[in-house]
Formats: C-alpha cells, structure tokens, sequence
C-alpha cells in the first residue's frame, strides 16, 4: 500500500470519525431534552440481542405481530423492576389479543437474566447495549456528570457513549404499541424515570390498536 493510499485512508477514516461525533453531538442533552418516535411512525431497522448474544433485526422482530415494546433503564433500576413485573401480570391479556412484549435496556446479557429471574418474566428481554434501538426511537440521552457519579457511588456503570470515553447515557424509559404493519400505534414516555404507563392505558392502546 502506497503513502499516498495510507493518507487517503487515514484521511477517510477520520472524516468518518467525525461526521460520527457530529451526529451523535445531536444526542439528546437531558431526558426532558429527548424526542420519541412518535404515533404513526415505523419500527426502524436497528440491532439487538437476545439474552443468548444472537442479533436481532427489531423491524424483522415486530414484523406481522402486534408488540409492546418497552425501553426500561436496567436491572438496577428498582422503578424499572416493579414496572416490568406489574407488565408480567398483564402479559396473558397481551396475549390472548394476539401480542408479544419485548423489553429492551442498555444491560448486556447478565442483567438481562438477573431481571428475568428475579421477576419471574416470561416475555422477551433484549439488550440494547449499543443504543442504536434507544437512539432509532429518540430516547437517548446524556446523562450529567453529577448524576454519573452518584450513580457509581450505587455501584451502576452506566454505558459509554461512543466515541466519548467520558460521557454516559442511558434512555427514556418508554412503552410503545406496535401494530402488525410495524407503525407505532401508541406511545408513552416520560422524562421522569419513576412515572410509567399503566397496565390499565396499555391494555386499552392495544385494544385499540388491533
């Protein structure tokens, strides 16, 4: 390879590097700062995994099957824990009107077992551990310094955002009700991380939305 080739490489390369930190300059500052995919949009095509590691196409996941897809922070989230156990005991009604539930946190999958276990889940868990699912539905954002540490102080490592070794983020927790041709028929997110949907207004929206 030619100095000239490796400089036109290098020169590519970085030029990738920073249309990325560009794009990702766009990431939501504060959850309150956050923009969710809104009613009537589609269920992007983005990668995820299953609790065994395999990847996943969520656009292919939802694709034909009415879903509650459901952002929550991670294992170590006690809000998240009793919300997800309170979505276990709405699951056979989600079921009996033809849906499947899916739970997607940036855990990888360790949390994503001890979550299973402890509430006894029988629904899917994913990881989306890269973001690019919390990213594609506008619920990333950065978390402050302030909130970083504290969080370190509970013993919880926050994912790194790329790129930015310092900077940690984490998603909006959020519900969306996705109908069987993929469109997002009802959303619920709330930049306050203690307030989620109720299993009353989320059983309602899938009635809805069949």
């Amino acid at each position: 390879m030619t100095t000239r080739t490796l400089s036109a490489l290098f020169a590519s390369l970085a030029l990738a590097l920073a249309l990325a930190l560009a794009a990702r300059a766009e990431l939501a500052p504060s959850p309150e700062a956050a923009k969710p995919l809104p009613v009537g949009a589609t269920v992007p095509s983005v990668a995820v995994h299953s609790a065994d590691g395999a990847e996943l196409d969520l656009a292919a996941e939802v694709a034909g099957k009415p879903t509650l897809i459901v952002f929550y922070r991670g294992s170590w989230c006690p809000y998240c824990n009793k919300h997800l156990a309170a979505l276990q005991e709405l699951e056979p009604q989600l079921l009996a009107l033809g849906y499947q539930i899916l739970a997607l946190s940036p855990d990888e999958s360790a949390g994503l077992q001890a979550m299973k276990e402890k509430n006894h889940l029988n629904y899917r868990l994913l990881s989306d551990h890269g973001m690019k699912a919390s990213e594609a539905f506008g619920l990333a954002f950065r978390v402050d310094p302030a909130t970083v540490e504290k969080y370190k102080g509970y013993g919880v490592a926050l994912t790194p955002v790329p790129g930015e070794p310092a900077a940690r983020w984490l998603p909006v927790p959020a519900a969306y009700v996705i109908g069987r041709d993929g469109k997002v028929k009802f959303v619920y997110a709330n930049a306050d991380y203690q307030a989620r949907v109720s299993a009353e207004a989320l059983l309602a929206a899938a009635k809805s939305a069949r």
